[in-house]
């Protein structure tokens, strides 16, 4: 007898049900002629032995091996053989796609097939999408070559396909199918994460990648035109019904190829401005359809070249499927805005505002946004990445510099300074870049993704800080530059400082990103709730670092214009515009480092105050301590050397402040909270050009506005618990309910105010 494997799991199913009469006579015995060998035909006996099993029943051998039983475990179970049927029922699929069609049930399977299209985007695989319907089913199988061949009947009846509801629904399927190849290819050409974010895996299925869409786009028009002519019979509600849904295809579909169109922003926003004018037709007119069951099943998945066991049907509601639509032709138009360029830190916070929106755009849309970004090696198909970060370090750090001027370029002696400038210049760009255009692309990443990247980038960060060092070296001797006389912080004599532009610029992006590790922890949940005060004074720390380093890039960027100034007769130009911009970047960047400072400290002490009286407890932890804990926190920054880390100790004394009273964290707390509202305040009263939120300024004074919220919050909080400390006594206690809140009940995710409420 053979040894039957994995590949033998259906021809069991049909022994052990007992239809082997329907399968074709089994072929004779091998004729084996050799001394000392005794053929014998055990065929007989093990069918007779075979039926005495119920479907799902094993037997195994004594002497069957491990490595045997792992590979014999898919036959027979039906949560992992696909061959398996139950009993009483049929192995294959017997919905008949040649069936007549009522309006109301093309209608249903559209609705459904709309369901399965989201559920897909939303990550789960075709498997248990849109590859369980029958009638996607027979549209690509046999695969189709030209548009003639996607028919739902290919032999016997074909007269069916002239049914017009047929016709309707085919029209459909295609439109759905030649986009669904556009959205799959489009992922799978950017930078995602498979099982994570998307599933490309077609399971051997063309996406009818061959056929024209010019072709499908006439197909959904002739059904839209089928469908007019049939008004009076099929009635006028269920006909504009359909035909929304064929025109929202047809704006899908050119959609899916608006990267074509990255120099027509207009041109490419169009069909999603469209589409979106169209969902709330669908929604509207959803009661009308008729479900059909039956046009969908799990068997299909028999037929798919695939390894992973039969999952069930992914069923997500109409309702939920219509909101993520809704959202993914609104993110859709939206995105395209990143096209108008304004300048790098604009660029920067559409980025940032746009990936921080909730729920978060769907992965085809931020795939698209790294299309735009850098597709063929250009930013929004039209800047070089020179332009973008000589953009970037004219408004940080050297703004109307001469050693951005592009003539430099053109000295080809190599003792004259300006082509030792122009050299060291294209040298940092080219390790500048990478890093840069990182921040872009982990972005354009889910959540959790843009903090583990960002641990890995900052190291990068902090080896271009090194090379920004040296290279400024350099440049400060061959430009000639005069230091500036500061006096001294300590107090003492006077000090020359150099402005180090591009060392400057690392380090300041360095102290970005550090922050916004931590500030993403709290949005993710990682930090328990006892955890939040040392973590708000880590925060506060760092950006302490970043205020004091704004300032000194401020002073230089004063001493500038004040020369600028102080030049007799010399006419307003172009460079005096950049000065200012510069300057406008200064302030933006000091008032968002102060009301980080602020904030932070007053969360810190407040969750330290709660900690004091017992209110946030530590939960119970066998296998750790604070010093391990810490460790942890901090691994993230351990290749960091400035800042450095605080050590345990200083992170110890920070988070418990021994030598405080409680009464007076309090206050220093409400002081902090409450110069971090008016530095809120400020903030959300600057205009767009002001705020660098060209394109994206009512995301930016939105997400401003939920911060201030949280430092009202805040305010509130820490005079809840003085007033509940002012009437404490020694036997009761603080009479306070405290409440930590999850990210997504708070006002903003980054900002963790408790509740607290007097009992």
């Amino acid at each position: 007898m053979a040894d039957y494997g994995i590949g033998a799991s259906d021809e069991i199913a049909r022994l052990s049900l007992g239809r082997d009469a329907e399968s074709p006579p089994p072929p004779p015995p091998p004729n084996i002629k050799s001394p000392g060998v005794v053929a014998t035909d055990v065929t007989a006996k093990f069918s007779e032995a075979v039926t005495a099993l119920s479907p799902g029943e094993l037997v195994k051998d004594g002497f069957f091996t491990l490595f045997e039983s792992v590979a014999a475990l898919e036959i027979m179970d039906p949560k992992m053989d696909s061959g398996c049927v139950k009993a009483g029922d049929e192995f294959e699929e017997l919905y008949d796609v040649s069936r007549p069609l009522r309006p109301e049930e093309v209608l249903g399977i559209i609705d459904q097939l709309l369901c399965h299209e989201i559920s897909w985007h939303l990550g789960y695989p075709l498997s248990q999408t849109l590859f369980t319907s029958v009638y996607v089913e027979a549209l690509l199988m046999p695969t189709p070559l030209k548009i003639d061949d996607a028919q739902f009947v290919r032999f016997g009846r074909v007269e069916t396909n002239q049914q017009p509801m047929s016709m309707v629904l085919r029209a459909y399927c295609l439109g759905m199918l030649k986009a669904c190849g556009y959205v799959n290819e489009r992922i799978k050409s950017e930078h995602y994460y498979e099982e994570e974010d998307f599933v490309t895996n077609t399971y051997n299925r063309n996406l009818l990648t061959r056929i024209p869409t010019s072709d499908v786009m006439q197909v959904l028009t002739d059904a839209e035109d089928l469908l007019a002519s049939c008004k009076n019979s099929i009635g006028e509600e269920v006909t504009e019904a359909l035909i929304s849904r064929l025109a929202l295809r047809r704006s899908f579909l050119a959609a899916a190829e608006c990267p074509q169109h990255m120099k027509e922003p207009e041109k490419a926003q169009k069909p999603w401005r469209e589409g979106r004018d169209l969902i709330a037709k669908i929604g509207s007119t959803h009661d009308l359809a008729r479900p059909v069951a039956d046009a969908f099943s799990a068997k299909l998945q028999r037929k798919l070249a695939s390894t992973m066991p039969p999952r069930p049907i992914v069923e997500l509601a109409f309702q939920d499927a219509f909101r993520h639509l809704s959202r993914l032709f609104e993110d859709g138009a939206d995105v395209i805005r990143v096209l108008d360029y304004t300048d790098s830190q604009c660029l920067q916070t559409f980025v940032a505002t746009f990936q921080a929106r909730r729920p978060q755009p769907l992965v085809y849309v931020r795939t698209l946004l790294q299309t735009f970004l850098f597709n063929a090696m250009e930013i929004l198909g039209a800047m070089s990445i020179r332009q973008l970060l000589d953009d970037d370090f004219s408004i940080v750090t050297l703004p109307a510099s001469p050693l951005l001027d592009r003539s430099n370029d053109d000295i080809e002696a190599p003792q004259d300074p300006r082509f030792v400038i122009a050299e060291q210049m294209e040298l940092f760009r080219q390790r500048a870049a990478q890093p840069f255009l990182d921040i872009l692309r982990t972005a354009c990443q889910n959540r959790c993704r843009v903090r583990r990247t960002l641990c890995h980038i900052v190291r990068d960060w902090e080896s271009l800080q090194v090379d920004a060092e040296e290279i400024d070296q350099i440049l400060q001797v061959k430009s000639g530059e005069k230091p500036r006389v500061q006096p001294s912080a300590a107090g003492g004599d006077a000090v020359e400082s150099y402005s180090l532009p591009l060392s400057s610029w690392t380090y300041l992006y360095k102290l970005r990103q550090m922050e916004q590790i931590v500030q993403l922890g709290f949005e993710l949940e990682i930090y328990q709730p006892d955890e939040l005060g040392g973590m708000y004074w880590f925060l506060n720390y760092l950006a302490r670092f970043r205020l004091q380093h704004t300032e000194r890039i401020k002073s230089f960027i004063v001493h500038q214009v004040e020369e600028a100034r102080s030049t007799p007769n010399r006419p307003a130009s172009k460079a005096d515009n950049w000065l200012q911009r510069s300057l406008a970047h200064t302030r933006l960047s000091l008032l968002d480092a102060a009301v980080t400072w602020e904030l932070s400290d007053a969360l810190c002490c407040l969750y330290i105050v709660l900690g004091r009286l017992g209110l946030v407890k530590a939960p119970p932890r066998p296998y750790s301590n604070d010093e391990l804990r810490f460790a942890l926190r901090m691994k993230a920054f351990s290749s960091i050397g400035f800042p450095s880390a605080p050590t345990f100790d200083d992170f110890t004394l920070g988070t418990t402040q021994p030598d405080t009273t409680t009464e007076e964290l309090l206050e220093y707390g409400e002081r902090a909270a409450a110069g971090a509202k008016k530095g809120f305040e400020t903030l959300s009263k600057l205009s767009a050009e002001e705020s660098f939120s060209v394109g994206s300024h009512d995301r930016w004074v939105s997400m401003v506005k939920s911060a201030l919220k949280s430092s009202i919050a805040t305010v509130i909080a820490i005079s809840t618990v003085q007033k509940a400390l002012a009437k404490a006594t020694k036997c009761n206690g603080v009479s306070v309910k405290v409440e930590i809140p999850t990210p997504d009940k708070t006002y903003h995710e980054w900002w963790i105010v408790p509740k607290i409420s007097p009992i």
